[in-house]
């Protein structure tokens, strides 16, 4: 007798069973690159090449002309493509973080300096401006223009004083308005820096982009003030405090952080200007209390979410990496309320679905598993496809 191990498919409402209209074009990315869909399916994700990821967990387009720019996370250092890629597989022009495209190793496997990375996951770039969230040297990279060589040193760190320096919170328990401790994401908007200080459990945000080593922020939101970092604001989850915030966005004076640990997406209709301002409402969750994952249930649903990581806007959609129900969905942005349930989606059949490339089964051009990072450019989503050690330039199909 044959016993199916598989868990017992819950009762779904009527909203759950609507069939998705599709995010991205069906027949799936346009280029993919660090895994051109190997003919046996299997990734060989570990040696290094200028032509190879191992989950890489961040990458954006500055423009829809380049350059691309990829966190390759697993590989300590970030790649570049001084053009967009045609073609599946394609080579990086430039690297930073190791001396050739051949090596790996935390920091390079030497001291930290103006060039070096230590789990790199978060980076933005705009108007010539490039950040890169160097997560486990508790620091952000800051080049005032594109970098146009290998290995070409950022002009500035924030979270350190000094670009050797690499301890969480500069060495002591408290956080400060200069300081950072596991910084995962970051974004740039209209000109000023926004930082994901995730072990500090709140965002930051600059009203420009810094141009010293170590300057304090403007402002932080998640915690009262600049000194507290507790999880959820040392309270019972709210509207003010956050567990695992990443994906940053911000749209027409909207700001929407993906909080992973609570399972959420907060949204402030208008930019808070003071500390420790609560969000208007979330997604995910049907209040700003709840935290489970899939609004505790096994099967995803619309409206649920299961550690959402990156965030990005492609015309009128907010676009939501649904990182553990390895899924990618759109909401309408006018249609943004509590518990909003998403329209679109790519990565799955359905939104009851949430197996790892759709099928528990091989990458295929239009699956995902794990994704990590999204960003946008004109209509290309970039996907930082984490656990298929690859990225994908897929269009909207909006």
């Amino acid at each position: 007798m044959r016993v199916s191990l598989s868990p017992v498919r819950k009762t779904l409402n009527a909203d759950a069973l609507v069939s998705p209209e599709a995010l991205l074009v069906s027949g799936g990315a346009r280029v993919m690159l660090g895994q051109a869909s190997p003919a046996d399916g299997l990734a060989d994700p570990i040696r290094p090449a200028a032509d190879s990821l191992f989950g890489p967990r961040g990458a954006t387009l500055a423009s829809t002309n380049g350059p691309l720019f990829v966190c390759d996370t697993g590989h300590h250092r970030l790649l570049i493509w001084t053009t967009p890629p045609a073609r599946d597989g394609a080579a990086a022009d430039l690297v930073i973080g190791q001396p050739d495209f051949s090596s790996e190793g935390r920091n390079g496997k030497a001291s930290a300096n103006g060039s070096s990375l230590n789990v790199p996951t978060g980076v933005a770039a705009s108007e010539g401006v490039l950040a890169v969230a160097d997560a486990w040297n508790h620091r952000v990279l800051i080049w005032n223009t594109y970098p146009t060589r290998s290995n070409q040193p950022a002009d500035v760190v924030l979270g350190q004083s000094n670009f050797s320096d690499v301890q969480s919170n500069r060495g002591t328990f408290e956080a400060k308005a200069d300081t950072l401790n596991w910084c995962y994401g970051v974004a740039i908007h209209s000109g000023a820096l926004y930082v994901a200080d995730t072990g500090n459990r709140r965002v930051l945000k600059w009203n420009s982009i810094p141009q010293s080593n170590g300057t304090p922020a403007d402002l932080v939101l998640g915690e009262a003030d600049f000194v507290t970092r507790d999880e959820n604001a040392g309270r019972a989850p709210d509207a003010v405090g956050m567990r695992w915030p990443h994906g940053i966005a911000v749209h027409e004076g909207r700001l929407l952080v993906a909080d992973a640990g609570n399972n959420r997406v907060m949204i402030w209709e208008q930019m808070p200007t003071g500390n420790g301002t609560p969000c208007s409402f979330v997604l995910g969750q049907s209040d700003c209390s709840g935290v489970d994952h899939n609004q505790v249930s096994y099967y995803p649903t619309p409206a649920a979410l299961n550690m959402p990581y990156g965030l990005a806007i492609i015309g009128d959609y907010l676009f939501a990496a649904d990182t553990a129900n390895c899924r990618l969905l759109g909401y309408e942005l006018a249609k943004l309320k509590m518990n909003a349930p998403a329209s679109r989606l790519a990565g799955q059949r359905t939104f009851q679905d949430k197996a790892e490339n759709g099928s528990w089964g091989v990458a295929r051009r239009n699956s995902v598993c794990w994704p990590y990072g999204v960003s946008a450019a004109g209509n290309t989503l970039v996907v930082a496809d984490s656990g298929n050690n690859r990225v994908l330039l897929w269009e909207a199909a909006l």
